[in-house]
């Protein structure tokens, strides 16, 4: 008989068994997309498919090609790169040139992902880097918007789609006079409340029968796609809550103070790319808070910040920079918020 004693390992809290590998949790969210790609396909016809098609594999080629530049094993298996050109394509205009999402599609991959190391290392969503540096670099067709449902959007692109490199896109005026429905006026529904005070039936809102981006449009087919990987368990539902949960409550607060300037609560949350971004942007594993507490001030400060842009700010939209920021904050937000260990002390050599 052995005299040596059998080890015993002991650790803190989580004790986790089983845990879905990377690549079985990226593939259920490239899943949970799906569907909402789908009613964007539906919507604005095959300029965004197109869209989807150029920014998935030009992110998939971005990182490949860095991979092997660096010497390293391809990481493209893991889905995760599909899942930004996905959301990429999704936040961005319906009829956006095409050369112009793959540029952004390069810069989203290179400098908000692997510039850091690839999955595991960016500070930042990808995704939202490409949008952001497209939001700087392509200022006029980021704001230019087309209606739903037009008649040959199966037969023919948007006229700004296929635009060569370089150049400025083809005007669309003469298409949207021929395809748009009566009283179009090529704002979406934040535009139009924040800069002309017309409000947008929330019903539209949350069915998507509004002008913006590729697949922002329907809140509610966002939010059921987003419960899907909740059940699942490979989602943080708190993020997106809280992120929610404030956007409203802000709202609300404005609203009572001044209902004639300030939209409700229903509008906040169903128009724009709130609900897109609170779903599956926030909750970008790498970029959010691992702490309890963190959780909750990370989704927080997104939904505060997001209300106050919309209101106050310069633009219409503000999802994208207020999670930008809480990615920025989110290593000081674990910092501050970290769990005391059961069994230690706050005093610094204490017993």
């Amino acid at each position: 008989m052995s005299d040596i004693a059998p080890r015993v390992w002991t650790h803190t809290s989580p004790h986790l068994r089983k845990v879905p590998a990377v690549d079985v949790i990226m593939r259920n969210v490239v899943y949970a997309l799906i569907p909402i790609c789908a009613f964007s396909v539906y919507q604005f016809g095959i300029s965004v498919l197109a869209l989807l098609v150029v920014c998935v594999i030009s992110c998939l080629a971005t990182e490949h090609a860095i991979c092997k530049f660096s010497g390293k094993a391809t990481t493209v298996n893991d889905w995760s790169v599909t899942i930004t050109g996905i959301l990429l394509a999704l936040t961005l205009p319906p009829g956006f040139p095409l050369w112009m999402a793959a540029v952004a599609s390069v810069a989203g991959v290179g400098i908000g992902k692997m510039f850091f190391g690839g999955l595991g290392y960016n500070v930042m969503n990808p995704a939202l880097i490409g949008r952001a540096f497209a939001q700087a670099a392509f200022t006029a067709p980021m704001t230019t918007w087309v209606p739903i449902m037009a008649e040959n959007r199966f037969a023919e692109f948007i006229p700004s789609t296929l635009t060569p490199p370089f150049l400025r896109p083809v005007p669309i005026q003469d298409w949207l006079s021929n395809v748009a429905a009566d009283g179009f006026t090529g704002a979406t529904p934040l535009a139009l409340m924040k800069f002309e005070q017309v409000p947008t039936d929330s019903i539209q809102l949350l069915l998507g029968s509004t002008a913006g981006s590729a697949g922002e449009t329907s809140a509610l087919l966002i939010l059921l796609c987003g419960l899907y990987l909740v059940f699942r368990k490979m989602m943080d539902g708190r993020i997106a809550f809280s992120v929610l949960f404030i956007a409203s409550l802000t709202s609300v607060l404005f609203y009572m103070i001044d209902s004639d300037r300030y939209p409700g609560p229903i509008f906040m949350l169903c128009s724009g790319g709130l609900m897109l971004g609170a779903v599956f942007m926030a909750t970008d594993m790498v970029a959010s808070p691992v702490t309890p507490l963190g959780i909750w001030i990370y989704g927080g400060l997104i939904g505060f910040i997001t209300i106050i842009i919309r209101l106050f700010g310069g633009l219409n939209e503000g999802v994208m920079y207020a999670i930008l920021l809480g990615n920025a904050c989110s290593p000081l937000i674990n910092s501050i918020t970290q769990p005391r260990i059961y069994g230690a002390t706050t005093k610094k050599g204490a017993t």
